[in-house]
C-alpha cells in the first residue's frame, strides 16, 4: 500500500500501472472514503444524514484501449492478478471487481456511449470492511473514471445515484445514497447535511481547532450482502406499510416527527417493525438537532446525541455488537470524549469519535489499551480529515 501522498497526487498508482500493463495512464482519479457523524439506516428511509468524506480513500490510473475488453488489477486484491472482463454480459464472481463492473453496466443502461474498454489499476488506503463505505468509493471512483475516459456528461450527483443503483441492481445491497453522495460531493472541512429525499445539501464547518474526528477499528468485519441490512431495509418497508394501511398516506418514515409517530405507532402490528421504524423516525430528528448543534459550535450537545444515537442502534435497530458498544461506552467515560458511536451499516466496522485536539493521542492510547486487555485485538485508529469529494488528479 502505499503512503497518504503517493495515493493524494496519484504518482503510486501510475507507477504501478506501468509496472502491470507496461505503459503509462492517460489520468488518474481519487474518491475518498466516508464517515457518518449521525443519521444512521436513515438515507433509505427519506431522512437527513450528516456524513462527510475523508482524506482515506481509493485512486486509481487507468488508460482506454483499443477493444471493448477491461482490465482490472488492484494492489489491494494482489493476489487476484489481473481480471479480463468483457462488458457485454454481467455476471458476478464475488471478488472486488463486481463494484466496478456493476457501474460500467449501470453507465450503459442509463444509455451512455463506452466506445470501448480500458486497463485500470487501483489502489486504496481504506481498511477493508471497516465501514468506512470502501464499496461506495470505489463505485464512485469508476464512475468519475468513466466520465473523464469518455468525456461523458454526468454530474458528481448523478455520478452517486448511478453508484447506488449499481450497489443495489448489481451486487444485491439494497442500501440508500448517503455513502455514494458523501463520497462524490464531499467538501474539505465540512460535513455534508443530506436530504435523501430530495437530494438537496448543505455544509455544516467543522472547527479543527475545537475538536478532531477519530475513527477507532473494531477489527470485526461485516458484509453487508450477507448480513442482517436488507432484513432492516424489509422490515422498515412493513411499517410504513402498516402505517399507511391505517388510512394516511405517509411518503416514508423519517417524514414522521418523533410527535407524529408516537400517535401512529400502534399501527404497526409487528413488534420488531415498530422498534425499527421508532429508530429510523427519533434518528432522523436527531440528525437535525446535531446539524443546528455544529453549527451553532455546540459540541457537548452534539456528543451527547451521538451517544443517543449508538443506543438507539444497540437497542432498536440490533446492529451494533459486543466489540462497538465496548468502544463506544469506553469512549464516554474517557475525557477529553465529546461523543462517540458506532458508524456505518454496523455488525463490526468503526467508532466514530468527536475528541478535543490535545486529548486526541491519551484517548487513542487508553481505549486501544483498554480493547486489547478486553478482546485480544490491538485496533487500528484514524485521525480523519474531512475531505473534499472524488477529483481527477
Amino acid at each position: 500500500m502505499q503512503n497518504d501522498n503517493l495515493l493524494r497526487d496519484g504518482s503510486g498508482v501510475a507507477m504501478l500501472f506501468s509496472e502491470i500493463f507496461g505503459y503509462s495512464p492517460t489520468l488518474c482519479c481519487f474518491a475518498p472514503g466516508r464517515i457518518n457523524l449521525i443519521g444512521e439506516h436513515t438515507d433509505y428511509n427519506g431522512g437527513r444524514v450528516f456524513p462527510c468524506a475523508i482524506h482515506l480513500g481509493i485512486t486509481a490510473a487507468a488508460a482506454p484501449r483499443c477493444d471493448g475488453t477491461w482490465r482490472f488489477y488492484s494492489r489491494n486484491f494482489q493476489s487476484d492478478g489481473v481480471i479480463v472482463w468483457d462488458s457485454t454480459s454481467w455476471k458476478s464472481d464475488g471478488r472486488w471487481t463486481d463494484y466496478p463492473k456493476g457501474v460500467i453496466c449501470t453507465f450503459i443502461a442509463f444509455g451512455y456511449s463506452l466506445p470501448c474498454g480500458a486497463d485500470v489499476v487501483f489502489d486504496g488506503n481504506l481498511p477493508d470492511g471497516a465501514g468506512l463505505s470502501s464499496s461506495a468509493a470505489l463505485e464512485v471512483l469508476t464512475g468519475t473514471l468513466l466520465k473523464e475516459l469518455f468525456a461523458i456528461p454526468v454530474t458528481p450527483q448523478q455520478i452517486a445515484v448511478m453508484g447506488q443503483f449499481a450497489e443495489n441492481r448489481f451486487i444485491g445491497v439494497n442500501c440508500g445514497i448517503m455513502d455514494q453522495f458523501a463520497s462524490a460531493m464531499g467538501r474539505r472541512h465540512h460535513a455534508l447535511m443530506l436530504d435523501t429525499h430530495t437530494l438537496a445539501c448543505e455544509y455544516a464547518p467543522i472547527d479543527s481547532s475545537m475538536v478532531s474526528v477519530v475513527i477507532i477499528n473494531s477489527g470485526v468485519k461485516h458484509s453487508l450482502a450477507s448480513s442482517a441490512y436488507n432484513d432492516r431495509r424489509r422490515e422498515c418497508e412493513s411499517a410504513l406499510a402498516a402505517l399507511c394501511e391505517s388510512g394516511e398516506k405517509i411518503p416514508s418514515l423519517c417524514s414522521l416527527t418523533p410527535e407524529a409517530f408516537e400517535q401512529r405507532r400502534q399501527a404497526i402490528p409487528d413488534e420488531i417493525c415498530r422498534r425499527r421504524a421508532h429508530h429510523a423516525v427519533y434518528e432522523n430528528s436527531r440528525t437535525l438537532q446535531a446539524a443546528r448543534a455544529l453549527r451553532e459550535g455546540d459540541i457537548e450537545t452534539f456528543g451527547q446525541l451521538m451517544k443517543d444515537s449508538h443506543l438507539s442502534l444497540r437497542d432498536d435497530y440490533e446492529v451494533s455488537c459486543e466489540e462497538l458498544d465496548f468502544l463506544a461506552e469506553t469512549a464516554w467515560k474517557t475525557e477529553g470524549v465529546f461523543g462517540a458511536r458506532m458508524t456505518g451499516g454496523g455488525f463490526g466496522g468503526c467508532t466514530v469519535n468527536l475528541v478535543r485536539p490535545e486529548a486526541v493521542t491519551e484517548f487513542i492510547a487508553q481505549i486501544t489499551a483498554a480493547y486489547e486487555a478486553r478482546f485480544g485485538i490491538r485496533a487500528d485508529s484514524y485521525v480523519v480529515t474531512p475531505s473534499d469529494g472524488a477529483r481527477r488528479l
